[in-house]
């Protein structure tokens, strides 16, 4: 699978995760969140896009579950945040939407918690 993203390929697993984190940019996420029915990325989502990539990236590999999202984008937003309002966002789940959207490797993790 790939994405096609301002004229140039970008390559993806056959669950449409990128095989190369390095690939990404946000109008890369654009053309993924599109894929899944995300239209419109509002702040709220590059928060959270940015958070998962950030841990990955600065946390040896970390995929944050949906209580450490919660708990984050809390801070973030100075507001108690619960998984109705992520799952708001990311309909198909937070930690593995989003991070398909963040450009990540796939979570093979269960759960959220």
């Amino acid at each position: 699978m790939s994405y096609e993203v301002n004229g140039a390929t970008v390559e993806a697993d056959a669950n449409g995760y990128l095989t190369d984190i390095n690939s990404w940019n946000e109008d890369v996420a654009k053309v993924i969140a599109a894929g899944e029915g995300i239209d419109d990325l509002t702040q709220e989502h590059w928060d959270l896009i940015n958070y998962l990539r950030d841990a990955y990236i600065n946390e040896n590999g970390e995929q944050p579950n949906n209580r450490a999202i919660n708990k984050a984008m809390s801070k973030a937003w100075g507001r108690k945040v619960d998984s109705k309002a992520v799952f708001a966002l990311f309909p198909l789940g937070p930690s593995k939407q989003a991070g398909k959207i963040a450009g990540l490797p796939e979570s093979k993790r269960k759960g959220g918690y």
